[in-house]
């Protein structure tokens, strides 16, 4: 059962390009008049923008956002009596308002120049004598968030890379949390797919605004997540080697999240990889990492073997993430290399064929990948397909018959024929029509002499206008009373329980037959051995075949189903429709044509086949 508690903060967004200059209107908002502007050169445009409102500016904001700090920026809002806080930068400057605001509680207007993602969350850190502390308190999440896309556009690539896949660590994070909910599960997941297309591309043009844009609003989304949800592993240990040795923070969180996502649930990592576009997540989000030029080690960040011994917790995991190695692939192997070179192989020939062919490959590829198919399943399929074709022949179909059990042929009868609600519905051919049956007169009996409750078929054929068409070709065939069909008894001397009619003036016909039982489809070859193997049953409900055909009509292939019959509700062929399931009622007495027999059954009913 789902259990979740979602709360989301009450920052006003005002997104866009060029909405730096609604700050003016954004501190009027909030019924300020005194700004205290947190940020360094990056700030200029919100300098320009606020003009007189600016009461003082503050441009000492460090990573990690020391105590210290915070407290000399406190000294300058007190000098100055600010009653706003505007912060324009990334991490440094946003967590330095946010400590202002939880020790005055002043309002804040946040606007980010890198895709950190903190002003959207309600969480400050804060570090003091070499130790990193975390405050949640909903007092730190600014009032209001302007993002404006130009304030990104000249950001460095390399910060643009590793803010980026700081935000993809939020939005990771947020899948695996405890507090994990629906809500920010789709906010995460849309954020790494955002990312994971704007990033490249802000890496091969760092001018490309809509991948800019891409990723400002990853970025919010991915802060706003996991702002709504428990922070987990990953933040943990940035914020101890943070805190602890001053490793950068972006790029701490770059080359931790790999090795984190390594360690995680795999159900939450399937999610990853199937937003990142990639078999394996771990190695999808490092494989991005190295391709964007992005650190990979945190060796490389300046900490020191002697520095990890001083860690002393998930020694293993922050091993791996020393040395930068690759995690080990815990999903599959990536082949979309190889299913695109496939796909592409089918390049020429008739459209229709090319598209059919190719969506073919990408399929059976991605069942392939999602099943981990080994090769002892794989060549017990082709063994299975072999044997299935070396049993079909003239007058017994194994591939239809496997088509029927896995539903294909219901779901192409219902592509093909379902489209015109006032015909009667369709139903599956089969594996037992022969082309040609013999053609016979009104009132013939098709059993033969076969042993069976005697059947009067009353049939007519009509138009959706109810006009009966006439000179209609009508193929009829069905089982005998154990279940077996003509083709499948070799000492039956020509076709039984198998003939062609044509319709009369008032578009009717009528024939002898029996009364239609259930019975199993043939069991004994590869399809039996398939239903066998999952203990799903071969029968099929009590039905007779009809096939009706007409130039300049729509050709009807359906069958009648014997209301009350067994197996209706799990025909093994998914081959019943309520429409089909008719009455078959018992007689007694005289017959329409005369024939002598004193117990009987009749069927009659109105196929409506539509022109075209």
């Amino acid at each position: 059962m789902t259990s979740f508690t979602y709360s989301t903060g009450p920052a006003r967004v005002v997104f866009g390009s060029g909405t730096v200059a609604t700050l003016p209107d954004e501190v009027a908002q909030l019924g300020a008049s005194r700004v205290l502007l947190i940020g360094s050169g990056r700030a200029r445009p919100a300098d320009e923008a606020l003009g007189s409102l600016v009461a003082a500016r503050f441009d000492g904001a460090v990573m990690h956002t020391p105590v210290d700090v915070t407290g000399k920026a406190l000294a300058v809002l007190r000098d100055h009596a600010a009653d706003c806080l505007v912060a324009v930068g990334g991490g440094s400057a946003i967590g330095l308002a946010k400590a202002l605001a939880l020790r005055t509680g002043l309002p804040q207007i946040a606007v980010p120049t890198t895709y950190a993602g903190s002003e959207a969350t309600p969480v400050l850190g804060q570090t003091a004598d070499g130790a990193k502390t975390t405050v949640r308190d909903p007092e730190v999440l600014p009032e209001t968030i302007v993002y404006d896309v130009d304030l990104t556009v000249d950001l460095p690539v390399n910060l643009s890379v590793t803010s980026g896949i700081n935000a993809m660590a939020h939005a990771v994070e947020a899948l695996y949390s405890p507090g994990a909910n629906p809500v920010a599960d789709q906010q995460a997941l849309d954020a790494i797919r955002r990312l994971a297309r704007a990033l490249p591309r802000i890496a091969a043009d760092p001018a490309d605004r809509s991948a800019r844009d891409d990723a400002l609003i990853a970025a919010w989304l991915a802060g706003t997540c996991l702002g709504s949800v428990q922070m987990g592993l990953h933040h943990k240990l940035a914020h101890v080697l943070g805190g602890k040795f001053g490793l950068p923070h972006s790029e701490t969180h770059t080359v931790l999240l790999p090795h984190v996502m390594a360690a995680m649930a795999p159900a939450a990592m399937d999610r990853v990889a199937d937003a990142l576009g990639v078999s394996d997540a771990p190695t999808g989000v490092y494989d991005l990492v190295v391709a964007l030029g992005g650190p990979t080690s945190l060796r490389e960040l300046g900490l020191t073997e002697a520095d990890l011994a001083q860690v002393d917790d998930h020694q293993a995991l922050l091993r791996q993430a020393w040395e930068g190695n690759r995690p080990r692939q815990t999903g599959l192997p990536d082949t979309r290399a190889l299913t695109k070179q496939v796909v592409d192989s089918f390049s020429g020939g008739e459209p229709r064929t090319r598209a059919l062919l190719q969506d073919l490959v990408r399929t059976m590829h991605s069942y392939v990948l999602r099943n981990d198919l080994t090769e002892a399943e794989w060549m017990h399929a082709v063994t299975f397909l072999t044997r299935t074709g070396q049993i079909s022949g003239d007058t017994r179909q194994e591939f239809i018959l496997l088509s029927d059990t896995l539903g294909v042929s219901s779901v192409v009868d219902v592509l093909t024929n379902s489209r015109t609600p006032d015909t009667t519905p369709s139903a599956v051919l089969g594996p037992f029509y022969t082309e040609g049956p013999p053609e016979r007169p009104h009132g013939f009996d098709i059993a033969d002499g076969l042993p069976g409750n005697p059947l009067w078929a009353d049939i007519q054929v009509a138009d959706t206008h109810d006009k009966p068409v006439a000179d209609a070709i009508v193929d009829v065939w069905q089982s005998n009373e154990d279940g077996y069909y003509d083709v499948q008894l070799p000492d039956l001397d020509g076709p039984v329980l198998r003939a062609r009619f044509r319709t009369d003036a008032d578009g009717r016909l009528r024939f002898w037959s029996i009364v239609p039982a259930s019975y199993p489809i043939p069991a004994d070859g590869p399809v039996g051995q398939l239903l066998a193997a999952v203990g799903r049953h071969p029968n099929r409900a009590p039905h007779v075949h009809f096939m009706i055909a007409k130039p300049g009509f729509h050709t009807l292939v359906t069958q009648l189903f014997v209301k009350g019959g067994d197996y209706l509700d799990s025909d093994t062929v998914f081959g019943v429709k309520d429409g089909l399931i008719v009455d078959f009622p018992a007689q007694q007495g005289p017959t329409p044509d005369g024939r002598d027999v004193s117990r009987w059954s009749r069927v009659d009913f109105v196929f409506r086949i539509s022109e075209g």
